[in-house]
């Protein structure tokens, strides 16, 4: 499901949940939401606030924590890719093909994982399989230099070292897509939020401003609840990891 259709939903189901609150206070007799029944539906009510703002924070910064760590993995990868273009250079002119090949097997990388749809349910296995078949690929090209100086040797040595150490950064961006958040957890928490609003609706008036208090309350928890899921999915929704690092790179690629 999308961010923006379980959001929607999150936010209806609060909504109702708030209503039934309300018009559960109208129907059920006084005794029923007056005296030692409120103050326990109060009691129970504050538990629920407690649970639902400290499980709903930690679940916003683990997202968040995955959005930044892909933004730190691209600028950490585009470097590395910008030192492997530097290593084949020093390598000299018999490198040039592997840095073109290099420089096209970058603007290949953008377009697999920027031009493509996340929400597709095989987003992440095939940027796993693209990450293996980049680190194969470029280990294969690689093997076919054949230096004939301890300069080229030294440059050689060099490349394959950056090449190893690019392969395992777009394997571990690949692994951190694989499971970044549970879902049981957020359909718990929505189930909290949607209790919490219920009894608020049990302590409170039925009038209109009260229903206009339930439907702000339940936009705020589908607005959380939309940035859980868009931010554990940094490369689709409004917020997205840049690609700025990997494009400058691949401009200044294979000037010298």
């Amino acid at each position: 499901m999308s961010p923006e259709k379980f959001a929607l939903a999150v936010g209806a189901a609060v909504f109702i949940g708030g209503s039934l609150g309300l018009i559960s206070r109208r129907v059920l007799p006084e005794k029923h939401v007056t005296g030692g029944a409120k103050d326990m539906i109060g009691a129970v009510v504050g538990l629920l606030t407690l649970l639902s703002a400290l499980v709903l924070g930690l679940l916003i910064w683990t997202a968040y924590g995955v959005y930044a760590g892909q933004n730190v993995a691209i600028q950490t990868l585009a470097a590395k890719v910008l030192q492997l273009d530097f290593a084949l250079a020093d390598y000299g002119p018999e490198a040039k093909d592997v840095r073109a090949q290099l420089r096209q097997g970058l603007g290949k990388t953008i377009d697999e994982i920027w031009g493509a749809n996340e929400s597709d349910v095989n987003f992440v296995a095939n940027n796993f399989a693209a990450a293996i078949e980049n680190l194969r690929h470029r280990d294969a090209t690689l093997a076919a230099l054949q230096p004939s100086t301890d300069a080229q040797t030294q440059a050689l040595a060099a490349a394959k070292a950056t090449v190893d150490s690019i392969g395992q950064s777009r394997l571990q961006m690949s692994f951190a897509l694989a499971t970044p958040l549970s879902i049981p957890l957020i359909v718990i928490v929505a189930g909290w939020a949607v209790l919490l609003f219920f009894g608020y609706g049990l302590m409170s008036g039925g009038n209109a401003a009260s229903y206009v208090a339930v439907a702000v309350g339940a936009l705020a928890v589908a607005s959380a609840a939309y940035l859980i899921l868009d931010l554990s999915g940094p490369y689709s929704g409004i917020f997205r990891a840049s690609s700025a690092p990997l494009e400058q790179v691949l401009a200044v690629m294979g000037k010298e």
